[in-house]
């Protein structure tokens, strides 16, 4: 029997969200400690002075229990592309240096390596797929003795495509090169071993699958990583003996070990961080096998119940092969944008990416949800 965890978030009232790869929901345990923080704002002589250093550290030792990794190795950030742009700064790029992006990926991945090809520092290679989907293969023949990074997607925005990405991983060495990968859309929602998957960077936004507020977010780096990544200006609390920073000398500063340094400035702020500890915490107490079990049960009803004679699943259909999504079109794609429009007013909440609604259920979602999607869709 499927696990209810409807009472763990607030009333729908009779909305059918299923938008969770665009939005995650707060849960109603992570409003209760946001509004916790706005308290301590309100009256700051009641902020805990520890929590400045214990609260984002919670954040890291919870997102490791969820991402397979040391909590040493996380940095804390306000979304997916701040850590793309500390690897982008600190890659100590050479001439002719190459980075492969796939072509159709999330915006962040064009905005952060273009503006380097524009001056000059790499050549960005955007290779496209040769069936429907990106694949791993794909990735592998366009990897070369110039290629200094792959900046990829564990599972794709536009339609859930999940990449194999151990052997891009394995074929990135093996030239000396580095595998970056976001995973925004599989953290939160999936088990998930970064180190498993052969990474040497993952970033990810705290809003989707985490459920935490828009604004946060996490950067992994790989152990050996730390000292090889170049590093600009950090945040003071980086640094070692920094609970004590009246004590900290204004010469010979040095670091504390580990993933901090890459830290957003202003790590603990409070009012989103305490809601995405909560939130962390809540998963954590979950375990990612029933969160995985209870979502892909959902997107399998979808794929089940879809009137095929009117629809066609555009995500991939074998469920090793796809994220925590799927994604489905009408027969005349040109029809989707106007089928899109009628289920919100419906009260069912997808999203439309690519020419193609993105139906994304999570914790807070049951089977009257998918009902209520295939009973529009039906009449449509």
């Amino acid at each position: 029997m499927r696990s209810d965890y409807r009472r763990e978030f607030f009333d729908f009232e009779g909305v059918a969200y299923l938008a969770t790869a665009s939005e995650g929901p707060l849960p109603r345990v992570s409003a209760k400690a946001m509004q916790t923080a706005i308290e301590w704002k309100k009256m700051p002589h009641l902020i805990p002075n520890t929590e400045y250093f214990d609260l984002p550290d919670r954040i890291r030792e919870k997102t490791a229990k969820l991402i397979g990794a040391s909590a040493d190795e996380i940095a804390v950030t306000s979304g997916a592309s701040a850590g793309m742009c500390h690897v982008a700064a600190g890659m100590n790029f050479q001439p002719g240096d190459e980075v492969i992006v796939a072509k159709g990926e999330f915006p962040s991945h064009f905005a952060t390596w273009l503006p380097y090809q524009k001056a000059g520092l790499i050549n960005v290679k955007v290779i496209a797929p040769r069936g429907k989907f990106i694949t791993t293969d794909d990735y592998i023949e366009q990897i070369g003795p110039r290629t200094r990074l792959v900046s990829a997607s564990l599972v794709r925005f536009d339609n859930g495509a999940r990449l194999d990405a151990a052997r891009v991983a394995e074929a990135c060495h093996t030239v000396g090169g580095a595998l970056l990968l976001d995973i925004s859309q599989a953290a939160g929602a999936m088990p998930l071993s970064v180190r498993e998957l052969g990474a040497d960077f993952a970033v990810c936004s705290g809003y989707k699958w985490m459920l935490g507020p828009f604004g946060t977010g996490i950067f992994w780096v790989a152990q050996e990583w730390t000292d090889r990544l170049g590093l600009g200006p950090v945040y003071w609390m980086a640094a070692e003996g920094a609970r004590n920073f009246s004590a900290l000398p204004t010469e010979g500063m040095r670091l504390a070990p580990g993933a901090r340094r890459w830290d957003s400035a202003e790590t603990s702020s409070f009012i989103y961080l305490m809601a995405l500890d909560a939130s962390l915490e809540l998963l954590v107490k979950m375990g990612m096998e029933g969160v995985a079990r209870h979502t892909q049960e959902l997107v399998q009803e979808v794929v089940d119940r879809l009137p095929r004679d009117r629809y066609c699943v555009v995500s991939p259909l074998e469920e090793k092969e796809r994220g925590p999504f799927v994604c489905v079109s009408a027969r005349k794609a040109e029809g989707n944008p106007m089928l899109y429009q009628k289920l919100w007013e419906a009260g069912v909440i997808v999203s439309l990416r690519e020419n193609a609604l993105r139906i994304a259920p999570y914790l807070h979602n049951t089977t009257e949800d998918v009902s209520k999607l295939v009973k529009v869709l039906s009449v449509a």
